[in-house]
């Protein structure tokens, strides 16, 4: 028998401890131990296409997992305030600092960078906190036209986003027979509008942005232009894309998507002259110590250490030849996916794609996102519905979202996209079918209970299933063997 502070523990039950600290999960917790590899089973075994999805690198795993969970750290580097014994942590956030950095080309003296928010939408709302006062003004492209939500969104009903309850939000929007960002909007509804930020970023856009002409209309009315490159970062470090660092005042991003990091996010932000008078009298910028105090103390804890040590690792890969040859099959096999599938008959807003993903169309084919998706879903192909340009409603989007980096790092290439599409032209064909069995005012409930509950779809369904499986289960996947 041990005792302690006047409690009796037995040896039995120390021991057991000890032996429960070291034992492997599939010991400790059997349940989530399944659960992760069903999870596993799924993702080698789907044709995994949600543009927002990746999969990491083992080195990237295994630093996630690492001792480093373990160690809680709140000052920045060298200002430890609350703990000490952090060398370590600071030799780390300085590190990643430097990668982040040197993977988008950017000089030390001009920019500066925050390694610590939890995730892009965390790093979103640090900026506006440290730059946009409540209730102050910001502009960023609408939900519904492919913005994301952490830029704001409200609807005539209520506010949705957080970013809209407290600030002022007013969107920009697509030109609805283009598909393109209608800059000339933009601009004469910003001269009314007054914002203090205007975001360059999006959620569901397949063409590049025109980062000079936001500059231009930021500068006319004294606003901060922010990138987020949270889904193109991967194609702006490898330098296949244009860069929103040439333009914008501040960046921010997730670290996995096309960067093919772990969950983590990054606001980079500029250092210097910010503006010079008419007088010669320069306006230095003040984000450094605005953006960092935004992040701690006023909305963040400590940082995930381990999640940076990640961040740092794909960093590293993400500056290295392989990492762009893989950027530039991302570019190509989206183009094989968008080419094969309009020659099978699909309209693709904007008629195609600059970066990493597409915007299927399905008005012309008679259905709609939501319904095609839960087709595509019972068949192993994993999508998103998404409103496409023109649709009065979200809650029955017209467009499926695609993406091409995921199965690209599992080494697809161009002519296995082609096989993806016309997987997807018969899940699409099978929504139909579905459809032509119900009353044309069907609901979505509705039809998910005819695809379940219908003996001939669900065998066409495996069917497709047992192909789609066998196709996907021939490409390796990365991370660890074991899980």
């Amino acid at each position: 028998m041990s005792q302690s502070n006047g409690f009796t523990v037995s040896d039995e039950g120390w021991e057991s401890h000890k032996k429960m600290m070291v034992e492997p999960l599939a010991i400790s917790d059997s349940e989530v131990f399944s659960i992760i590899k069903n999870e596993k089973h799924k993702q080698i075994y789907c044709l995994e296409l949600i543009a927002a999805e990746n999969f990491t690198s083992r080195a990237v795993l295994e630093a996630l997992g690492s001792c480093l969970t373990n160690k809680y750290s709140k000052g920045f580097p060298g200002q430890s305030y609350y703990y000490n014994g952090l060398e370590y942590n600071d030799d780390l956030e300085t590190l990643c600092q430097r990668r982040a950095l040197e993977a988008f080309g950017l000089d030390s003296e001009k920019w500066g960078v925050n390694v610590r928010p939890y995730s892009g939408s965390p790093a979103n709302f640090a900026v506006y906190t440290a730059v946009v006062e409540p209730s102050g003004r910001i502009m960023a492209l609408d939900v519904p036209d492919g913005g994301h939500m952490s830029h704001g969104f409200m609807t005539d009903e209520k506010k949705i986003a957080a970013t809209s309850i407290f600030f002022e939000t007013m969107p920009y929007k697509l030109n609805p027979e283009t598909g393109y960002i209608d800059y000339d909007k933009l601009q004469e509804n910003a001269r009314l509008f007054h914002p203090k930020l205007i975001i360059a970023g999006t959620s569901c856009y397949s063409r590049n942005l025109e980062y000079d002409r936001l500059k231009q209309i930021a500068n006319e009315n004294g606003a901060y232009l922010m990138g987020d490159m949270a889904h193109i970062a991967g194609l702006v470090a490898a330098g296949v894309v244009p860069s929103p660092f040439e333009h914008c005042d501040i960046v921010t991003t997730t670290t996995y998507k096309t960067l093919r990091g772990c969950r983590g996010g990054l606001i980079f932000y500029r250092k210097g002259v910010r503006s010079v008078d008419a007088k010669g009298k320069e306006t230095l910028y003040n984000l450094e110590f605005l953006i960092n105090q935004a992040v701690f103390p006023r909305l963040q804890g400590g940082p995930h250490n381990n999640n940076i040590a990640g961040v740092a690792v794909a960093l590293k890969q993400a500056m290295t030849p392989e990492f762009k040859a893989y950027q530039l099959q991302v570019l190509a096999n989206c183009k094989a996916l968008s080419s094969a599938l309009m020659d099978l008959g699909y309209k693709i807003v904007t008629g195609g794609s600059d970066n990493h993903q597409i915007l299927l169309d399905l008005r012309n084919k008679g259905t709609d996102g939501g319904r095609a998706e839960k087709v595509l879903e019972a068949c192993a192909i994993d999508c998103n519905k998404n409103t496409c340009p023109g649709d009065k409603s979200t809650l029955r989007p017209s467009g499926l979202r695609f993406g091409s980096p995921a199965l690209t790092s599992r080494g697809m290439v161009e002519e296995d996209f082609k096989k993806v599409a016309h997987f997807v032209h018969r899940g699409i064909e099978l929504t139909l079918e579905v459809q032509r069995s119900l009353d044309p005012k069907a609901t979505l409930k509705e039809f998910i209970q005819a695809l379940a509950q219908g003996e001939k779809f669900q065998q066409r369904v495996a069917e497709v299933r047992a192909e789609v499986e066998a196709f996907a289960g021939q490409f390796p996947m990365p991370g660890l063997p074991e899980l």
